[in-house]
């Protein structure tokens, strides 16, 4: 596999050294000219920080997209137009949500990938990504891709983000399933829009719920990260599961 010259493999228990502080010259630098794509674990992580509603956030801080193909939409947090495309929770101390900010900053800089096999077995790649701007890589501290996501506390984002692979990798998506306006409604529902979709597995007789028992309909009620499980879980049983 190749990679761009500012990109090098990770494999083991390989050491990197890097520290971001706000001494460093570079400091927020790596918080502006990107693209920065939201999982719904991020959405959840970042809404409770900020003590709003899911649909509150999607409206204010996010851009829904969906390429040409027609498949699965995509998330993105919405940058600030200052000209460098900013985000629009940085601040000259730093991240003004930090606690709850998204995985792909706690990991940088390093960089993650994940894809199942055909037999479902996921197989992990872990890259150094050296921008020219960052200099947090002079710093003497020294860490192995193990140590540095325990030290950002990246286990429960990984963990929940592996949980959409069968979805996000099935074999119709591979093969450009084109969702129609129903789909794609239900796909932001039940990943993305928490508050509704905890509304509607409340309402009797509804659908969304169909698949819980009463004591799994009372834990999705109750917490989240178990509402986004069964939302993964009701899309994979139901729209990958239509007939094309």
């Amino acid at each position: 596999m190749q990679f761009p010259q500012n990109v090098t493999r990770l494999c083991g228990k390989k050491r990197f050294s890097f520290r971001c502080h706000p001494k460093v010259p570079c400091f927020t630098e790596c918080c502006r000219e990107l693209e920065l794509a939201l999982s719904p674990y991020d959405v959840l992580c970042l809404r409770r920080e900020l003590q709003m509603s899911s649909g509150e956030f999607l409206e204010r801080y996010a851009i829904v997209e969906q390429d040409a193909t027609g498949g699965f939409p995509k998330v993105y947090l919405a940058m600030v137009d200052d000209g460098r495309a900013s985000c629009p929770f940085i601040s000259a101390n730093g991240c003004t949500v930090y606690n709850g900010r998204p995985g792909a900053c706690r990991a940088y800089p390093v960089g993650r990938g994940v894809t199942l096999d055909g037999n479902g077995e996921a197989h992990e790649i872990h890259v150094l990504i050296r921008e020219k701007h960052c200099q947090g890589f002079t710093e003497p501290c020294s860490h192995n891709v193990a140590e540095w996501f325990e030290n950002q506390k990246l286990t429960e984002y990984n963990l929940i983000n592996d949980e959409l692979l069968p979805l996000l990798q099935h074999g119709k998506v591979r093969n450009g399933i084109r969702l129609t306006q129903e789909q794609f409604n239900s796909f932001m529902l039940t990943l993305y829009k928490l508050d509704e979709f905890r509304e509607a597995i409340s309402t009797p007789d509804s659908l969304w719920g169909l698949q819980l028992d009463d004591r799994e309909k009372a834990l999705v009620l109750e917490d989240d990260t178990s509402l986004i499980r069964h939302g993964i879980r009701w899309l994979k049983e139901t729209l990958l599961a239509e007939k094309e």
